[in-house]
């Protein structure tokens, strides 16, 4: 029965893993390009209402679904389907709630938000995102409602479904606005759009999900709560995950303010060079986002192995899982700053064509923010690892000090006119790398046995550094003959791929216990010709 388990739960992590990459392969045919057609200002425009929506979409949904899946969970392993059901309409009401407060705000006070934010032009993207609040409440209880009970699939379709309307829907409003109307805060609010009728598809996928699926399982018997009894049950789950997902989102949105604040006053830009400015560093972040997104499926992963190992007070097998999943996070997350770091300026010519000055502050920004892909992926897994101990509240704390930190930095670096925008992603690397000295002290501090993490960090470290330099010095062979942008970033990221594939092998950087935390380790394990008595 345990083997059945875990397969079955590498299945799920497989498909969600599967979905992160197309999900975020149709993110960038769909930034990307979305960038050429509304400019920078429009894509500072963009962001500011993702930045609105973000904040009201964590406070809704980050904490609720995992406490409703935790629920239902154990709920169905004691085959109370009753109390299943109960969980389910308990939760779909939170969400209503919830969901129709954060559509009211950002529809009905569009204006007034884009005002708050000092970004007056983003009002058309704020009202139209707002309905996507509501609707993805409705689609997080149904996500919720399957992952509660082992079914990743309604969740990984629903997920590309939403990116592959936002992809298409989005492109053709921006394209046909900005012909029609020549505005580009209209554009901007087009483009935002395809996010709205994204999340209304996903929601009518799993709305037929879960109808085929109450035909087929029973939903009654057992002893059931009452309504009240299940929503103290649940907030009192998701209050404290929700306080430390929402806490870092609202002083990210109030540091977003305090840059646009501070590059309009004493850094001297006006509004419209303030917006291109900003535009200029979202996008930085969207590729900085990229590599960070494959962080989750580890600590999805971890997470409940972790957890089986400390309730059997295994202790040390429990070490030795965060240490392999240290090593994982290493693996992914080190090559891709490394990456970032020493290609900032081929990557922002090839995808956004930028020349000159405009090429040399978009290089200096995503470099910077290449740096924070490492700590960034630290601290997700750190805060899991501590999560899974029974500290939830510690990760909370540390990541309001590192938000806090970030403000004060932007604010002081930002209002220099030599640094500018330039500032932001030095205010993120502090944030970052304060939250990871945080967690590690903490994890030292009540964590018996902790795991090493700088320790197992080192080796990848030192391969990405090997893989770096010869990234960097093919790019400046390369840019020396030719002048092909596509020639300029590919040719050196293969260069990168193959001397990091081979440095993976040559220095031993995965294990057969590495292996089996990843989605169809066993297959992994046999192609690099890993046993387990090699472990």
């Amino acid at each position: 029965m345990a083997s059945e388990k875990k397969q079955s739960f590498l299945h799920g992590a497989a498909l969600l893993a599967a979905a992160v990459i197309i999900v975020k392969v149709i993110g960038a045919l769909y930034k990307i390009p979305l960038g050429g057609i509304i400019g920078d200002s429009g894509f500072g425009y963009f962001t500011t209402a993702y930045d609105i929506y973000s904040v009201l979409l964590m406070i809704s949904t980050a904490g609720l679904p995992v406490a409703m899946s935790r629920m239902i969970a154990e709920a169905s392993s004691l085959g109370h389907y009753g109390q299943i059901d109960r969980t389910y309409k308990t939760a779909r009401a939170i969400f209503l709630g919830l969901g129709a407060v954060g559509t009211i705000l950002m529809t009905c006070f569009s204006h007034q938000l884009a005002n708050f934010m000092n970004s007056p032009n983003s009002w058309a993207a704020i009202a139209c995102l707002g309905p996507s609040a509501l609707i993805m409440g409705q689609t997080s209880a149904f996500r919720g409602f399957f992952q509660g009970q082992g079914n990743m699939r309604p969740t990984s379709v629903s997920e590309v479904l939403e990116s592959a309307c936002k992809l298409v829907v989005g492109l053709g409003m921006a394209f046909i606005l900005l012909k029609v109307t020549k505005d580009t805060a209209l554009a901007s609010g087009g483009a935002i759009l395809g996010v709205t009728i994204g999340a209304l598809v996903a929601v009518i996928y799993m709305y037929l999900s879960y109808r085929n699926y109450r035909r087929e399982q029973p939903l009654t018997g057992g002893p059931v709560s009452s309504y009240g009894a299940t929503a103290k049950k649940l907030l009192a789950i998701a209050v404290p995950i929700t306080i430390g997902s929402a806490g870092l989102q609202i002083i990210t949105l109030i540091d977003a303010k305090v840059v646009m604040a501070q590059l309009i006053g004493p850094a001297g830009f006006t509004q419209e060079q303030a917006d291109g400015l900003k535009g200029i560093y979202n996008f930085a972040q969207t590729i900085f986002n990229l590599p960070c997104a494959f962080i989750p499926p580890i600590t999805i992963s971890i997470l409940p192995a972790v957890t089986a190992q400390l309730t059997l007070r295994k202790y040390r097998q429990a070490q030795k899982l965060e240490e392999s999943a240290v090593r994982i996070t290493g693996l992914i997350a080190m090559p891709c700053a490394v990456g970032l770091l020493v290609l900032s300026g081929p990557v922002m010519a090839l995808l956004r064509g930028y020349t000159g000055e405009t090429l040399t502050t978009a290089a200096n920004l995503l470099a910077v923010l290449g740096i924070c892909v490492v700590f960034n992926s630290t601290v997700l897994l750190t805060n899991v690892l501590m999560q899974a101990h029974g500290y939830v509240y510690l990760p909370v704390m540390n990541m309001f000090i590192g938000g806090i930190i970030k403000v004060i930095v932007n604010y002081i670096l930002v209002s220099n006119p030599g640094i500018n925008i330039q500032g932001a992603p030095v205010g993120t690397l502090c944030c970052y790398l304060s939250i990871t000295i945080l967690n590690i002290f903490s994890m030292r501090k009540v964590i018996r046995n902790a795991p090493s993490i700088t320790k197992n960090l080192a080796r990848p470290a030192l391969a990405s550094v090997i893989m770096g330099a010869a990234a960097f010095l093919c790019s400046k062979l390369v840019s020396a003959v030719t002048s092909s942008r596509v020639i300029g970033c590919g040719l050196p990221i293969l260069v990168a791929v193959a001397v990091y594939a081979v440095l993976v092998v040559v220095l031993k950087l995965v294990t057969y216990d590495d292996c089996m935390l990843l989605p169809k380790g066993e297959k992994i394990a046999k192609f690099l010709r890993i046993s387990e008595k090699d472990s």
